[in-house]
């Protein structure tokens, strides 16, 4: 590929530094490179500082017309979405459109490996990343990281192992491209960014194309309890694993599969019509709360499996693996009361898989922008599982306080009111100091106070990543 003096525009810098890497990548191939942002220069700085002394021209506050006729490559933020009218004045133009992912594909030497879910997907990935550094020290992890998969470019050989983190929209690009890893792994499925997909169903298109792409030698890992990914199987153009808790009826006629059971997780496969199944670890080596977590690192084993790690590495990264910031993050314990910052739960399953990860009592912080999701069964679940809810202002907080109020009414009026104990509900709140002070004056000493929004998080924060330091900033100077 070569893009020597070829006008390539960037649709979309972002504000966390998605555009950074493939903007420097663009000048380091020798391109004429123009960004352009809805965005002004106040609120995309740092990413603007970050590329300070590089020949770039930059269009922020608006999209211009001419820039996308004169543009030769146009590669769009993921956050663009494709039917974009520019998008389609440069494709009647001639331009050819990318992303940095597809770019990455056309041009790694090395073995992919991919992992995508609604939940999950990011421990999975770091988890399935330190398994093969185990073995393969040089293995690159990247893609929705905020860790630019370009810019590793020049240290991949054909040997190198390369481990991404694919979102929904890096994989539409994908598969327009008709690009799959040859490794796959899909950790589940729930509705999400329903704001930006019409439906379940297309939301699910999306997420099929990390291996809808494959060739025969491809693999794909699929969650055998979700019952929406079990259908999938029979679209794999490859050979299909499994991952899921212990059962019975788990695939007698498949080469390769990881359970788990209350002693622990066990890697079973197929060799010359025989199953022989080998113990990897216990529960309790696995470093990490709620029984999703357990179901993150069966997903990384199976895909680690797939790519031949050893039994020995995969016990190793389990037990050595420390967690990733603003996921179930223990920030302090302050007065006997623990406080997570689960920023990144962004959907309501992501809540509910949080708020069953503690026993001890819970104050929950909720409420942000809306996906169009519903908010039924996770407001069940704050009924059922805390003992106050905080609730940020947002467009989803009213459906979100409507769909507790609901929940609190259905358990008032089927129980007696000597057993009916329901949760407390403060906000919503816009001050987002006030909003942790609250939660704070209605925990006591064995509390949990967990910021788990189950929303977006845009209007309050530029991201969630800024949400969840923002809360660890005022819970530390308590």
């Amino acid at each position: 590929m070569d893009l020597r003096s070829k006008r390539a525009l960037v649709m979309g810098l972002g504000v966390h530094g998605g555009g950074l890497g493939v903007a420097r990548f663009l000048v380091g191939q020798g391109a004429d490179v123009t960004i352009t942002d809805l965005r002004g220069p106040d609120l995309l700085k740092p990413s603007i500082d970050a590329l300070a002394g590089l020949p770039i021209r930059y269009v922020l506050g608006e999209h211009r017309e001419q820039d996308f006729r004169a543009a030769d490559l146009v590669i769009r933020n993921p956050g663009v979405p494709r039917e974009s009218r520019y998008l389609q004045i440069a494709r009647i133009a001639g331009a050819a459109i990318e992303m940095e992912m597809t770019l990455f594909f056309r041009l790694c030497p090395g073995p992919i490996l991919g992992i995508t879910g609604t939940k999950g997907k990011t421990t999975t990935t770091l988890l399935a990343g330190a398994m093969l550094r185990e073995q393969y020290p040089d293995t690159v992890v990247a893609g929705n990281l905020r860790v630019s998969a370009l810019e590793a470019l020049p240290r991949i050989t054909a040997s190198t192992p390369v481990v991404l983190e694919l979102s929904s929209w890096q994989l539409e690009g994908l598969g327009e491209a008709h690009l799959s890893p040859q490794y796959a792994c899909v950790t589940n499925i729930s509705p999400d960014h329903l704001n930006r997909y019409g439906s379940m169903v297309e939301y699910a298109e999306a997420k099929k194309q990390i291996f809808l792409w494959q060739g025969e030698d491809g693999v794909v890992i699929l969650h055998h309890d979700d019952p929406e990914i079990v259908m999938w199987a029979h679209e794999a153009p490859g050979s299909v694993a499994w991952f899921g808790a212990a059962s019975s009826e788990i695939h007698t006629d498949t080469q390769s599969w990881v359970f788990y059971n209350q002693a622990g997780l066990w890697w079973a496969s197929q060799r010359t019509g025989k199953r022989h199944i080998q113990h990897l670890c216990t529960l309790e080596d696995i470093p990490l709360a709620g029984d999703h977590n357990i179901a993150n690192v069966a997903a990384a084993t199976a895909l680690a499996k797939s790519f031949g790690v050893s039994n020995k590495a995969i016990e190793i990264a389990i037990r050595e693996f420390k967690g990733i910031e603003h996921r179930l993050e223990f920030v302090r314990e302050l007065d006997g009361i623990r406080y997570i910052n689960d920023t990144t739960a962004t959907a309501p399953e992501a809540t509910i898989a949080a708020l069953r990860s503690f026993e001890a009592p819970v104050v929950l912080i909720a409420g942000g922008a809306d996906k169009n999701l519903p908010f039924d069964v996770l407001a069940r679940a704050i009924v059922e599982h805390t003992k106050a809810v905080v609730l940020l202002r947002g467009t989803a907080t009213p459906k979100l306080q409507s769909a507790i109020s609901n929940q609190q009414s259905a358990v008032s009026r089927s129980k007696h009111p000597a057993d009916c104990r329901l949760p407390t509900v403060a906000g919503p709140f816009d001050d987002f100091v006030q909003a942790i002070d609250t939660a704070r004056e209605l925990a006591e000493a064995g509390d949990v106070v967990l910021l788990s929004p189950g929303c977006a998080s845009f209007g309050m924060f530029r991201n969630e990543f800024h949400r969840g330091d923002e809360f660890k900033r005022i819970v530390n100077q308590f």
